[in-house]
């Protein structure tokens, strides 16, 4: 009769992969990138660099960058400033392919 009550106490089983209790994996890190310009430059240029020192990219505020996340892109945004800190919000979500 116990071992009754601890099969009706237990989680029903799934088979459905998708079902899954995905606390399990909030504190996994990732690394999340976006390439916010580029620049070019002579190497003569780029030895001058020193602390303090502004290299102006080829993306402003308001244009498109890609979202990373370890290596793979998952989404599109644009570049923001808020508080004077780079951000990008979100404009979509990249479906794997």
């Amino acid at each position: 009769m116990a071992e009754a009550e601890n099969l009706s106490k237990q989680e029903p089983s799934s088979s459905d992969p998708l079902d899954i209790d995905l606390e399990v994996v909030y504190d996994v890190p990732l690394q999340v990138s976006a390439v916010l310009g580029r620049a070019s430059m002579k190497v003569s240029q780029l030895v001058k660099l020193s602390r303090g020192a502004v290299v102006e990219l080829d993306k402003k505020v308001g244009d498109a960058v890609e979202v990373f996340v370890n290596d793979r892109l998952v989404a599109k945004g644009e570049i923001v400033l808020v508080d004077q800190k780079i951000g990008i919000t979100v404009t979509e979500i990249v479906k794997r392919s």
